[in-house]
């Protein structure tokens, strides 16, 4: 008895086109998000790439023509989902075009390789975070941002300033724990006031500032978030101050930003817990000006910052001036000291190491 013929690449290009469908189909009923469904393929399946990665690697454009000619061979579960004929009708072909489901940078030249990269898109300029594997901020990640900041201002055509990641999987994990420990107190000091002046500075620039949030910003990804002035958020976005967890506080902002955001209480809760906040939370306690669905966050991102940018400038410099008075000034410089005292205490010493070993700390109170 024969036995029909065996294709296996027909079987495989099935597969994976039925299994894309299906991820659209569970993004588009709101039953997961772009990241959740992502990483559920990735860890649960095995599937590397998992399906919107691999699509946008592949284009867009490209997975529209292979399920129609799919849906008149097989069918009409292969049917291309509204979701992809939308982004491809947008012109988000993946990779090739800088977006699909997720963004991916296109740096200015001379910004390939620096852990912050800058793109120019006219009066809108876009800050990527892309310091492999948690973009932790460091010493090098302080300079290249204030590298950055300096260009953005001094060329006098940037009037709105968005801070993405180019990782899909979280916007900054918080601070380099290991070159911390490599400070002494006068590079510990050195560090902190680095970050503050710069986030002063933005501040009171005639330049808007949105946090394009699309993943986990825990410490000094929070701090660096709450500097901004307008926080976008995906849907999949948590949000933390875990410093009390390594016996030390927040050091680039998180006890003064944070209470004028989300009120003295819930402040007071996130900082004495280190409890994650997840993006509905943060929605409706202040931290986060606009919720919306992953993929679309550094589109909505981006007509934030061109709506912005037509503003009169000199008014919006004003209007921040204002709005960020002397008071910050005086709980950011008690902060300061606050953080370098706790980072000297032999319960800071026991947070970080354990931290660093994988074990649960016994702090001391010394």
């Amino acid at each position: 008895m024969s036995t029909p013929d065996f294709d296996v690449q027909q079987l495989s290009d099935r597969f994976t086109l039925r299994m894309f469908v299906e991820a659209c189909n569970v993004l588009e009923d709101g039953e997961g998000t772009l990241k959740d469904i992502d990483l559920g393929m990735l860890g649960g399946a095995g599937f590397d790439p998992p399906p919107f990665v691999r699509a946008d690697r592949i284009g867009l454009d490209n997975m529209l023509a292979s399920l129609e000619r799919a849906e008149l061979e097989w069918g009409e579960t292969f049917r291309p989902p509204l979701i992809l004929k939308r982004l491809v009708a947008q012109g988000r072909l993946g990779v090739s075009s800088g977006q699909g489901f997720y963004p991916y940078p296109r740096p200015d030249i001379g910004w390939d390789d620096s852990p912050v990269k800058l793109e120019s898109r006219g009066q809108v300029a876009i800050a990527w975070l892309d310091r492999p594997p948690a973009n932790s901020i460091s010493p090098e990640m302080v300079a290249a941002l204030r590298k950055l900041w300096d260009e953005v201002t001094d060329g006098g055509v940037v009037r709105a300033l968005v801070f993405a990641s180019a990782n899909s999987q979280l916007f900054c994990a918080g601070a380099d724990i290991k070159a911390f420990t490599k400070m002494d107190e006068t590079g510990g000091r050195a560090l902190v006031d680095q970050m503050h002046a710069l986030l002063r500075a933005i501040e009171r620039s005639q330049i808007v500032t949105i946090a394009a949030v699309n993943a986990l910003a825990y410490g000094g990804g929070c701090e660096l978030a709450m500097g901004c002035d307008i926080r976008v958020a995906a849907q999949s976005a948590t949000f933390a101050q875990p410093e009390i967890n390594l016996g030390i506080i927040p050091g680039f902002g998180g006890t003064q930003r944070l209470p004028r955001l989300v009120g003295t209480a819930k402040a007071l809760e996130m900082n004495l817990s280190a409890e994650p906040v997840g993006a509905d939370e943060a929605f409706d306690f202040g931290l986060v000006n606009r919720l919306v669905p992953d993929h679309e966050l550094l589109d909505t991102t981006l007509a934030w910052a061109r709506r912005l940018a037509a503003q009169a400038p000199v008014a919006v410099g004003l209007i921040k001036q204002i709005s960020a008075n002397g008071d910050l000034d005086a709980g950011i410089e008690a902060e300061k000291d606050a953080f370098l005292e706790a980072f000297a205490s032999e319960d800071a010493r026991e947070g970080i190491g354990a931290f660093l070993q994988k074990r649960t700390p016994k702090f001391t109170g010394k």
